[in-house]
């Protein structure tokens, strides 16, 4: 009779990738709870005045879509269409962009240019050149009311 003889098993080599999984998912939902306290704004510190309207005015008077440019102090573009977050470390031609195509969908919206009270008034000056050579007919300038 013959002796017992066991099935011989192949070992194969893999990876558990179960724990991997559950990792990842983990990491996700921190970066995802944490992204939105990581915003980062720049202080722009605006001329101040007495005599300037309010921009709620500006903003009644067209479709309720405005657009603001900023210029910081080192000469940097930000963006913002209607109140969303601004879309920073633009140069001026992705700025002329993005207003025309919100001036194509919104012909009334008012557009605004902000400066830092510190920043060059030739940036300024060259933002105002390039929106009129794109064509926008009317642009204010930001400032802040004192009182």
């Amino acid at each position: 009779m013959t002796g017992y003889q066991p099935k011989k098993r192949r070992l194969t080599a893999e990876i558990n990738v179960v724990p991997y999984i559950d990792v990842m998912l983990v990491l996700l939902i921190i970066f995802m709870v944490t992204s939105p306290f990581i915003t980062q704004g720049v202080d722009v510190e605006l001329p101040k005045t007495e005599t300037a309207k309010p921009a709620s005015e500006l903003v009644d008077k067209g479709d309720g879509s405005f657009v603001i440019i900023e210029v910081t102090k080192e000469g940097s573009l930000g963006v913002s269409i209607n109140n969303e977050p601004f879309k920073r470390g633009l140069s001026i031609q992705d700025a002329v962009v993005l207003v025309k195509a919100e001036l194509s969908l919104h012909p009334n919206a008012p557009v605004a240019v902000g400066g830092d009270a510190a920043s060059p008034y030739a940036s300024i000056v060259h933002v105002l050149d390039e929106l009129s050579k794109a064509g926008i007919p009317k642009v204010g300038l930001l400032t802040e009311i004192k009182g």
